[in-house]
């Protein structure tokens, strides 16, 4: 397997080899993120977020308190393109196991990163999930529910029991089932969870 560092996802975006893409927040998310209300602004974290178009339609619902967070400056730089006012400083090129949990975060959208990891990283994503949350706080997302056997660069895939092992240390489970109103080529095999840490 290749290291999946900066340079592994630059490339992957410049050549065009970024299926996870769908050009507009998926229909679960969209689905989710209608059901909030921006009056409390929400400190919001979406990692790994790729061209960020769930921080840009958080962003236009009028929450201001979205970080996204990529090694990819493609990536960075495409949402900066589509939404000049997005808050620069809300942009971080990081690692997401370096990202500081002061202030926690109210809320963590999980969408294509988890299964952009090596799957060794699993365990130290829920546990890094968990410390940047305030207690209560919700990881939400989509996670998919098939084991892509064989697969020796992302997307690695998996299974709830597996899934559940990672998250239940440290997580309260909400919902966690397949997803009902996923895009076609993902139908039944996407499982929506929303946990919140204990």
């Amino acid at each position: 397997m290749p290291p999946l560092d900066a340079s592994y996802w630059q490339q992957r975006y410049a050549a065009g080899r970024d299926g996870w893409d769908a050009g507009a927040p998926t229909p679960p998310l969209r689905a989710y993120f209608d059901q909030l209300s921006p009056a409390a602004q929400p400190r919001i974290l979406i990692p790994g977020a790729g061209r960020a178009y769930e921080a840009e339609y958080l962003h236009r619902a009028g929450f201001n308190e979205v970080f996204v967070a990529d090694f990819a400056p493609e990536a960075l730089g495409a949402l900066a393109a589509r939404v000049p006012d997005f808050p620069a400083g809300h942009l971080l090129q990081a690692d997401f196991f370096g990202l500081s949990n002061e202030p926690p975060y109210d809320l963590i959208v999980e969408q294509t990163f988890f299964c952009a990891l090596a799957p060794a990283l699993r365990p130290a994503y829920a546990q890094q999930c968990a410390r940047l949350l305030r207690p209560g706080g919700t990881l939400v997302g989509l996670l998919f529910d098939a084991p892509f056997a064989g697969a020796t660069e992302p997307p690695f895939g998996g299974t709830p029991a597996e899934y559940r092992a990672y998250f239940a240390p440290y997580f309260a489970f909400r919902h966690f089932e397949t997803a009902t109103n996923s895009l076609g080529p993902r139908q039944g095999r996407e499982l929506f969870i929303c946990l919140k840490k204990k």
